[in-house]
């Protein structure tokens, strides 16, 4: 039997495109029925359907084949294990083109320190994330879109809507937003008229 390119692509997050790094390991020679993905799961998460395919595809002779590192695992024991399931087993690994003897001592060298860099930067990132989240104003863009009328437009648009005297599209145009945007209003007036002890009118 013939050796084989085996490819494994991950995305962790919406923001990253899958068909990027289906790109790459088509570049890189892999077939694409010998592709197999994971999407939307953590990369410390190694109980992954598709990475779990692809290792279970290899043979020996064969070469596991990933576009960069960080997509295999996002920390030094997930990425030692694999590596060493491929060196047990006789498959080399290629990181985005580079191809490594997993049993090869330098290779092996060269990964731990590898992963180790990647664990770090990782945790880097972690860090950066809980600084930045720590500033009022990132917070204030995490809660998204907030409402265009302010608390008290919301109660005059409520007041206006039980008087009757005005309808929907009116009060909408009056208060330079939308229907739907009026009704919302009108919800959130009722509900801080409600949790001040008042019904709101009804």
């Amino acid at each position: 039997m013939s050796a084989l390119l085996v490819g494994y692509a991950r995305v962790s997050t919406v923001a990253q495109d899958l068909e990027v790094q289906r790109g790459k390991l088509l570049a890189l020679g892999v077939e694409p029925d010998r592709i197999y993905f994971d999407h939307g799961f953590s990369g410390k998460r190694m109980t992954r359907d598709g990475l779990e395919k692809a290792l279970a595809v290899c043979r020996r002779g064969d070469t596991f084949v990933v576009p960069s590192l960080d997509r295999l695992a996002r920390d030094a024991l997930g990425t030692l294990e694999v590596m060493k399931d491929l060196g047990n087993r006789g498959i080399a690994l290629s990181n985005n083109g580079t191809i490594y003897d997993p049993n090869d001592p330098m290779a092996k060298l060269f990964f731990t320190m590898l992963a180790a860099v990647a664990e770090a930067e990782g945790g880097w990132i972690s860090l950066r994330t809980k600084e930045a989240m720590a500033r009022p104003s990132v917070r204030a863009r995490m809660k998204g879109k907030q409402p265009s009328l302010s608390p008290r437009q919301d109660a005059a648009l409520l007041k206006m809507y039980l008087e009757g005297d005005q309808p929907v599209g009116d009060l909408a145009h009056m208060f330079k937003t939308s229907r739907a945007s009026v009704y919302r209003a009108i919800d959130r007036a009722k509900a801080a008229a409600k949790a001040a002890g008042d019904d709101g009118g009804g």
